[in-house]
């Protein structure tokens, strides 16, 4: 199995925008293990702290091999919320490894 690890800091914006934008992000991101069927596990979760100087959001996802990460890299669905990642994001960090 291969754990696919993401971390997304939000770009700067008021409290109550940010919050929105992070409520957002993780509805697209969490609808992904519905429209992709290589997602084996999914899962979001929020920094408990709206303002922290860290990430903003932490996405966790599974998948039976490299071939079906690679089926999800380029998929369509996938690809709307990579364009949405890219609008409201400042940096992004990820990790791929056997588990």
């Amino acid at each position: 199995m291969i754990n696919h690890v993401v971390l997304f800091k939000l770009k700067e914006y008021p409290s109550e925008e940010k919050s929105k934008i992070r409520a957002e992000l993780k509805t697209s991101l969490l609808a992904l293990k519905e429209k992709i069927s290589e997602v084996k596990y999914l899962e979001v979760g929020e920094n408990y702290e709206l303002d922290s100087k860290s990430y903003d959001l932490a996405l966790i996802t599974h998948f039976e091999s490299i071939a079906d990460l690679d089926v999800y890299r380029v998929h369509p669905e996938h690809m709307k919320v990579v364009k949405m990642v890219g609008e409201v994001t400042e940096a992004r960090a990820a990790v791929d490894f056997n588990f």
